[in-house]
């Protein structure tokens, strides 16, 4: 049964609606999005270091963060006489992600623009994305680590990683993986919990390295060769 006009306006909620177009228009702006995509390195950041990234003034800054904690988007956290920022949490990461991807689509048909430094491997937030994210996606699927929607691992799977040691949770606060659609590659790269713990084990053996403050991974010579090996991960183009 749907509403009509009449029957909506005598019971006007609008709560929702409102906070959507709160969170549209903290988005709004080229600046704050630039914070945005900066904190998606999963660090928190300060109130400079985030105007450096927007290419704006301190002062300028302080105005975009009220506006975005305003919104949920990000969080404040205080250390002493110190105030870092950083994504509100995991949710607010995917919606930035799938933002990514969608500006991406509305884009005409043509070449990638995305940087190769960041189409090649990334963070997205806590788990890996990219080129390389996809290509062991693909693999765990193929190997049927993971049932086919992505959702579950197989026993197959849970042992294998296990058994490359992972450290996955046996009782996780959120999913405990899911596809993430990667928005460069368009394809899909692993989340959740266990997209979370693999790529900590590739930053703990070194097989992926990463500057603090970026988002983009190098894969160093020894994670070529064990991603090679261990998830026929082809190299051969870059």
């Amino acid at each position: 049964m749907s509403l009509t006009r009449k029957q909506y306006d005598e019971h006007p909620d609008g709560g929702l609606e409102q906070a959507m177009s709160a969170v549209a228009a903290a988005l709004a702006d080229p600046s704050r999005v630039s914070m945005l995509c900066a904190l998606m390195d999963g660090r928190a950041w300060t109130a400079t270091e985030l105007s450096v990234v927007a290419d704006i003034a301190p002062s300028t800054a302080s105005g975009h963060l009220t506006k975005l904690l305003g919104s949920g988007l990000i969080r404040c956290l205080s250390q002493g006489r110190h105030r870092y920022y950083s994504l509100a949490n995991r949710e607010i990461a995917g919606l930035i992600e799938n933002l990514m991807g969608v500006s991406m689509r509305a884009q005409p048909a043509r070449a990638s623009s995305t940087p190769l430094r960041l189409r090649h491997a990334r963070t997205c937030y806590d788990h890996l994305a990219g080129e390389v994210a996809v290509g062991v996606y693909a693999f765990m699927v193929e190997a049927q680590w993971l049932t086919t929607d992505g959702n579950t691992l197989t026993p197959e799977g849970r042992e294998q990683l296990l058994g490359l040691g992972v450290k996955l949770n046996p009782r996780p606060r959120r999913k405990a993986c899911c596809p993430c659609l990667d928005w460069s590659e368009r394809r899909y790269h692993l989340g959740g919990d266990a997209g979370a713990a693999l790529l900590a084990l590739f930053l703990e053996k070194r097989w992926l390295s990463q500057a603090p403050g970026y988002r983009e991974l190098t894969v160093t010579e020894r994670g070529r060769t064990a991603l090679q090996q261990l998830f026929r991960i082809d190299f051969t183009y870059c």
